[in-house]
């Protein structure tokens, strides 16, 4: 067997858990959002599942597969709702944040009143 072979295994090894811990953790998030979307929005909006659920969005917080690694292991350890409060604590802010700049840059966020300031 080649010496680097052997030494890369473990390395190796790590990422495919990751790759498999970010399957299910992909599938949790898609959940998660197409749910918020039905809550918040009332209709089923792909677009905007695609853009919370990208890899463009994610790499925002950390590298992709690493992120849905930590809600699939997060999912598998804790359960369905302990991943869903995670990716509300933690890239929900975040998401909120591009969707007003998106929204500011199309010309469509909404004005603020004056008695919604304080």
């Amino acid at each position: 067997m080649d010496a680097r072979k052997w030494l890369s295994k473990p390395k190796n090894a790590k990422r495919e858990q990751i790759l498999k811990d970010a399957w299910i953790g992909d599938a949790v998030l898609c959940l998660y959002a197409r749910r918020k979307i039905l809550r918040e929005d009332n209709v089923t909006d792909g677009p905007k599942e695609e853009r919370m659920t990208s890899n463009q969005f994610l790499s925002g917080w950390a590298e992709p597969s690493e992120t849905e690694a930590e809600i699939g292991r997060i999912y598998e350890q804790e359960g369905l709702e302990a991943a869903f409060q995670w990716i509300e604590a933690r890239l929900m802010p975040m998401f909120e944040r591009q969707e007003a700049k998106r929204l500011k840059h199309e010309g469509r966020l909404p004005a603020t009143r004056a008695s919604d300031a304080g």
